[in-house]
């Protein structure tokens, strides 16, 4: 058994330890208060005439008190023994489902719902759950608060909960289980159940501010939407059609002719007035070294490209043209879903990656958006870019802003202030002289010079 197993096992028998921080501190105000009603009244002293009304009054609130905090230990118990019963005669075990809310204009939210049934909530107390996943990495508690009725009736059949959940990674999880608590209303006892639940749930990228660009199809499914410029549509040479009256003789493939007696012609190349279409890549591959791809650094610079392509493509989706998502990954996503919030599913599952290179990955003629990262390969980036014309929109996506900051201005806060907690906040602090950062930086201004050079049309986000 490794360190790391051994450490999730204290904590996940931790779980079961019923009393908390609250049940240390409400046992010494009950004995303080306690002391200080029922101490004696010194010889020789004489009392005020309120003090006796006084204390009366405050022992009546301390017992009244203490009742009503039995009363709530006294139900959590009974509720949690009640589940135990259902759990082994019904069944009954936590459901929990996950919900994406996107709006326009707004960024996406993951929610978490909630759903057990059967079970009656604590006199003033609380019924929480808890989830672990991936490698056994809790959530924060989440409260189930509502009540699911009867139809027509005021008969509780569940308790439901619909709680934000905030992940640290936009990315697919895997649910490994979770833990439901019984708690009273000041939180002194919290019996713990495990529950096995599992699936996979994902985290939605979320918008940055928005990108805008002049930008136009290449490739045609249907007629719907006229177009200004022109587009070219090749024919290919193996693609034929019966000679009808009009064609012209010059196409007829003679060799057909001769062949099976048969008069067909070649498709031309032609220019089509028409496009439906706008073709969107965003490429996650990574010409960086194998060891980087574990870095700290890496993991936050892709949340940082998967917003930024989530907002460029939200943007553009607002024209009249129909988007089309180009992955560079394989994913099983359901074909009836939304294109929208498969196109977000996708970019949340994609990683980075040394499998599919540019050259293989984007299209210059059909091509219209291309999305990259500072982590593109520079040699194949020139080539394809001269393969591009002025209709091609480049967005170069810098991923080293996510961790860009005022250094000292950090260091100091770090000195006077208590150390962040998150993430992203040491890795800040780490990132000035960190080996990647200039390699990363050189990078940038390297694509930079080869995008200006470049007949595209190209922002840098």
């Amino acid at each position: 058994m490794n360190r790391k197993h051994l450490k999730w096992r204290i904590y996940y028998i931790w779980q079961y330890f019923p009393f908390t921080l609250n049940t240390l501190l409400c046992v010494l105000a009950g004995w303080a208060a306690h002391s200080l009603l029922y101490r004696p009244v010194p010889k020789g002293d004489e009392p005020s005439p309120f003090i006796p009304f006084i204390l009366l009054m405050g022992k009546l609130t301390f017992w009244f008190v203490l009742a009503l905090i039995m009363l709530s230990v006294l139900s959590t118990i009974s509720s949690y023994i009640y589940y135990h019963w259902l759990r082994k005669t019904r069944g009954v075990r936590l459901n929990v489902e996950f919900a994406t809310e996107t709006k326009k204009g707004k960024e996406n939210k993951l929610y978490l719902i909630a759903h057990l049934e059967g079970v009656f909530r604590p006199v003033l107390g609380f019924i929480k759950g808890r989830l672990y996943y991936d490698d056994n990495v809790m959530t924060d508690r989440f409260a189930l608060l509502s009540d699911k009725r009867k139809a027509n009736s005021l008969l509780r059949t569940a308790i439901t909960g619909r709680s934000r959940m905030y992940l640290p990674d936009i990315k697919e999880y895997d649910l490994k289980g979770g833990f439901i608590y019984f708690q009273d209303m000041l939180h002194i006892f919290s019996l713990a159940v495990s529950q096995p639940v599992s699936g996979h749930f994902y985290q939605p990228p979320v918008l940055n501010s928005e990108q805008d660009a002049d930008v136009a199809p290449k490739k045609t499914e249907n007629m719907d939407v006229r177009i200004e410029q022109l587009r070219r549509v090749e024919g290919e040479y193996l693609n034929y059609k019966d000679y009808e009256s009009g064609d012209d003789v010059r196409r007829i493939v003679w060799k057909v002719y001769a062949k099976n007696r048969e008069l067909v012609v070649r498709v031309p190349e032609v220019f089509e007035p028409y496009a439906s279409h706008l073709y969107f890549h965003a490429s996650f591959f990574a010409a960086v070294k194998a060891q980087w791809m574990n870095e700290g650094y890496l993991k936050e610079m892709l949340n940082y490209y998967k917003n930024c392509v989530w907002t460029v493509y939200d943007s553009l989706s607002k024209k009249e043209w129909e988007m089309r998502y180009i992955a560079d990954q394989s994913f099983s996503i359901p074909d009836q879903m939304p294109e929208e919030e498969k196109t977000a599913r996708i970019i949340s599952n994609s990683q980075w990656h040394s499998d599919t290179p540019l050259l293989q990955y984007f299209n210059p003629k059909t091509g219209a958006v291309l999305c990259i990262s500072s982590f593109t390969d520079t040699t194949e980036l020139a080539e394809i870019l001269d393969r591009c014309d002025s209709s091609t929109v480049v967005y170069f996506i810098k991923v080293s802003g996510i961790l860009r900051s005022f250094a000292p201005l950090g260091w100091i806060s770090r000195l006077i202030f208590l150390p962040p907690s998150d993430r992203l906040s040491r890795l800040r602090a780490r990132w000035t002289f960190s080996p990647i950062r200039f390699q990363v930086k050189k990078k940038e201004k390297e694509i930079e010079r080869i995008l200006e050079k470049s007949n595209v049309c190209w922002g840098v986000i």
